[in-house]
């Protein structure tokens, strides 16, 4: 936009307040949601990285429930959260194998 343009606003009408409302509330839902997995995968990936099988496979089942939870609530796409899954599963099943040699 060139400088010094007017922007538009629309105006405070009920439909429009009212959409602002459910907007606020969704994108706090799904702030919620997406940290919930964050926080999930985070724990998890912390597990992994200090070489911790026992709580890895522990944390695993419910992990990958949270991150199908957000496939549901479309926070996640599900190749996006499958890709998670796919390279969590991974990751342990290395971490596994390398305590077994």
């Amino acid at each position: 936009m060139p400088q010094g343009t007017p922007v538009k606003h629309k105006k405070k009408t009920k439909s429009v307040l009212k959409n602002i409302r459910q907007s606020e509330h969704r994108a706090t839902t799904n702030r919620i949601n997406r940290t919930r997995v964050r926080t999930a995968i985070r724990k998890i990936r912390t597990a992994i990285g200090a070489g911790d099988v026992a709580a890895a496979t522990q944390l695993i089942g419910a992990t990958f429930s949270e991150v199908d939870r957000a496939i549901r609530k479309r926070v996640l796409s599900e190749n996006t959260a499958n890709r998670y899954k796919s390279r969590l599963t991974l990751a342990i099943n290395a971490l596994k194998a390398q305590k077994k040699s």
